[in-house]
């Protein structure tokens, strides 16, 4: 299974003084490491649900500028509950010694309407390190991890409704 690793995360939130809403993660994969971006993996479904609720097109797998764009333009706000963990490889279940991240900088800047967490583990992470420092409630959304499998993108699409929602 391999062996953990002490991790910090690799690269910075994506949002700006326009962003409404913060989607967490929990701490990104291996890919998402290697790309230095968020929802890295290429069966991941993160970037086919926010198309699908946006009405843009999916951006390519590498296009990390269109990805950009895509949450700019949307005023969604992107960043991971834990910033430094023991891990091994990409899996929330081995996750150990979990530092969480600073998410002031972004609440001092966009006025966040609404949180949401991708997956159970992002959402514990919040609900055990966040809620309290922050004083604000999560949703929490069903992972668009490929490890996942039990939701279909069109299952995925529809719990993702409340994002869109928000976007309004």
């Amino acid at each position: 299974m391999g062996e953990l690793v002490r991790i910090t995360h690799p690269f910075p939130p994506l949002y700006d003084d326009e962003s409404r809403i913060l989607i967490l993660g929990s701490f990104p994969s291996v890919k998402s490491r290697e790309q230095k971006f968020f929802y890295g993996h290429p069966r991941n479904r993160f970037w086919a649900v926010i198309a699908a609720l946006t009405g843009a097109p999916v951006p390519e797998p590498d296009d990390i500028p269109a990805k950009k764009r895509l949450l700019h333009e949307n005023h969604i706000a992107l960043w991971d509950v834990i910033y430094q963990c023991d891990i091994i490889g990409s899996s929330d279940a081995s996750i150990r010694n979990a530092v969480p991240t600073d998410l002031g900088p972004i609440f001092e800047t966009a006025r966040i309407r609404q949180i949401f967490c991708n997956g159970a583990t992002s959402y514990s992470m919040f609900q055990k390190y966040q809620k309290d420092r922050l004083g604000r409630e999560a949703i929490r959304l069903p992972s668009t991890s490929p490890a996942n499998a039990a939701s279909s993108l069109d299952k995925l699409i529809q719990a993702w409704q409340p994002v869109a929602e928000s976007l309004r």
